[in-house]
């Protein structure tokens, strides 16, 4: 597991020792890059489910302005920290339940959702992120899923701008409508 690109390009980062915890690979990770790179400069970003932190890592790396790490495990955020080291890079890593955190977080410009497969989080948790408005105007969210995994209908302003598939593997995107 490496950074691909921009400034801690090249630079491996640690894994868990287990399968707790599923990294994107590099070929999905950048694919979701190719997705976002307009979207990332100066922008502030959420990485939720934030794993081993490589997603929001590699935002920074592209140039997002910050980025927030939230993950419930202390041992994925005690990795999210050590791989920030590495990278010589700074975020803010947040132990908390994913629901909860999203009630009072303020808004971001990208949000990173790649939670556990299989546990049925992706509806009540997009859901939340409607619902709460957390997301910029134009902003964009990116959905990591197996590809045979419905992924629910945005709530207006947001909608589903496009679905995209690697393999078992897909990457959903919703926007928010910019409001005039």
């Amino acid at each position: 597991m490496r950074v691909i690109a921009g400034e801690a390009r090249g630079r491996r980062l640690l894994e868990p020792k287990d399968m707790s915890v599923r990294p994107t690979t590099d070929m999905v990770k950048e694919a979701a890059f190719s997705i976002l790179q307009f979207d990332l400069a100066g922008r502030r970003v959420l990485d939720l489910f934030a794993g081993t932190g490589q997603l929001g890592i590699e935002a920074l790396s592209r140039g997002a302005a910050e980025c927030v790490f939230v993950d419930s495990s202390p041992a994925s955020l005690t990795l999210v920290r050590k791989n920030l080291e590495i990278c010589h890079m700074q975020g803010t890593v947040i132990q908390r339940n994913a629901l909860d955190y999203l009630e009072n977080c303020g808004k971001f410009d990208v949000i990173l959702l790649d939670p556990p497969y299989h546990q049925g989080l992706y509806h009540p948790v997009l859901s939340a992120i409607f619902r709460f408005d957390i997301l910029t105007d134009g902003g964009i969210i990116l959905v990591e899923s197996m590809r045979n995994e419905p992924m629910p209908e945005a709530a207006p302003p947001y909608r589903l701008a496009r679905a995209y598939h690697y393999g078992k593997i897909s990457l959903t995107a919703y926007k928010k409508n910019i409001s005039i």
